[in-house]
């Protein structure tokens, strides 16, 4: 198992891993965890700074000699390099690698193809780059917008290599799965993000269950107050901005955790919530990144998650909000629509006006929602993850 980013350490794909770790082992088989020098894996080397990644994983492998090399994936784990002269190009430091390595790889895609509009609105572009000549042509804009445009391609070409080189490729939703499928001889398989409760109060009634989990976080309200929570590290696709000027039906309040990566150096300014006691909204709770145990409590004490995402080809906090029993309220993008037509939760466009509606309509048929997302948890288990991936192995490791 592959992946920089591994407890100790924060971070979303760390703790997916760490998990599926835990499951396949229960399943007997036979794992190893590489990761970085701060995670608690079996080896440890690798990281998104350093260059000889492949090197170490090649070394690794020819010692180890396993039958599958499963790598979690994200560009930005592995060192994503865009090369300012020649934009159409990108590489990170585990592309060698892919090439050189004779055991079958196995790659799951924690970060999928977006749309080019998702990764770059014009607004923003013109507020960062403002406008040049007499005539107000906004030349500095095309230029910025021309190299956004190649380097979008280079990356998307940088995915679609790992899967021409993976035997076979893990993805989180349908909707990423038709994207990737484009590529040639690639091999792409839906398995859900596993996430199932961490804690004890999982098995108390509801009522008693939300009670206990809101005195945990000192959240003073009575259980028939409904919360909507924002969960997630302080990055700008999270899209939180939206926030600011929401206004939630009086049955709903909004509580918000954030916390910080371990590797993203983006921290987007949220000192706008110190005078956010309007709108029903709960201050920051300011717990940083919770332990799996705390966390689960925290979805406890909520009844729906908020997802104003700019842009996303996956959702962990999703995930894991539907594992506790809640639904969604989220930006009309594709992951989103998917699993918004399975009734698990609601897809709107990227507006304050829009989300405050859509809440309303939650309220009224919250019911509906909640017993939609109960059947959905099945799925989940972790249990049920590591046996598709199981077989998945096993199929490479018979074939090949």
């Amino acid at each position: 198992m592959v992946c920089p980013e591994y407890p100790p350490m924060l971070g979303g794909i760390g703790r997916y891993t760490a998990n599926l770790t835990r499951a396949l082992l229960k399943l007997e088989q036979d794992m190893y965890v590489i990761c970085d020098n701060k995670g608690n894996g079996n080896f440890i080397g690798i990281s998104p700074n350093n260059p000889r990644n492949s090197e170490i994983l090649l070394k690794t492998v020819d010692q180890l000699k396993p039958d599958i090399v499963h790598v979690q994936f994200d560009p930005g784990l592995f060192g994503l390099i865009l090369d300012p002269n020649n934009p159409r190009k990108a590489s990170t430091f585990i592309d060698e690698f892919y090439i050189k390595c004779r055991t079958n790889i196995v790659t799951t895609f924690h970060s999928g193809y977006i749309t080019f509009s998702q990764l770059m609105n014009l607004s923003s572009l013109i507020k960062s780059t403002g406008r040049t000549g007499s005539l107000g042509t906004p030349v500095r804009l095309i230029q910025r917008f021309w190299k956004y445009y190649l380097n979008y391609h280079a990356i998307n070409n940088l995915i679609k290599n790992k899967i021409t080189l993976s035997r076979a490729s893990i993805v989180f939703s349908q909707s990423v799965a038709k994207r990737l499928g484009n590529a040639k001889d690639a091999s792409c398989q839906v398995i859900y993000h596993g996430s199932e409760p961490a804690t004890a109060i999982a098995e108390e009634q509801p009522n008693i269950r939300k009670q206990k989990a809101r005195q945990k976080f000192s959240i003073s309200l009575n259980v028939e107050q409904k919360i909507a929570l924002a969960l997630g590290f302080r990055t700008e696709g999270k899209g939180w901005d939206l926030l600011k000027n929401i206004t939630l039906p009086k049955e709903w309040s909004l509580v918000i955790n954030s916390s910080k990566s371990e590797y993203n150096n983006e921290n987007i300014e949220l000192g706008w919530l110190t005078n956010a006691s309007r709108n029903n909204i709960i201050v920051d709770l300011k717990r940083g990144y919770l332990s799996d145990e705390d966390l689960s409590i925290l979805f406890f004490a909520c009844d729906a998650v908020i997802l104003p995402y700019k842009s996303t080809s996956g959702s962990g906090v999703m995930f894991d909000a539907l594992a506790h029993g809640l639904p969604f309220v989220a930006t009309d993008l594709e992951f989103f629509k998917e699993f918004s037509k399975q009734g698990l939760g609601i897809i709107v466009k990227r507006d304050s006006v829009k989300f405050s509606k859509a809440f309303e309509y939650l309220s009224r048929h919250y019911n509906e929602y909640f017993q939609s997302v109960n059947r959905f948890t099945q799925e989940l288990k972790w249990n049920s993850i590591a046996q598709q991936h199981v077989r998945l192995y096993n199929n490479l490791a018979s074939h090949y």
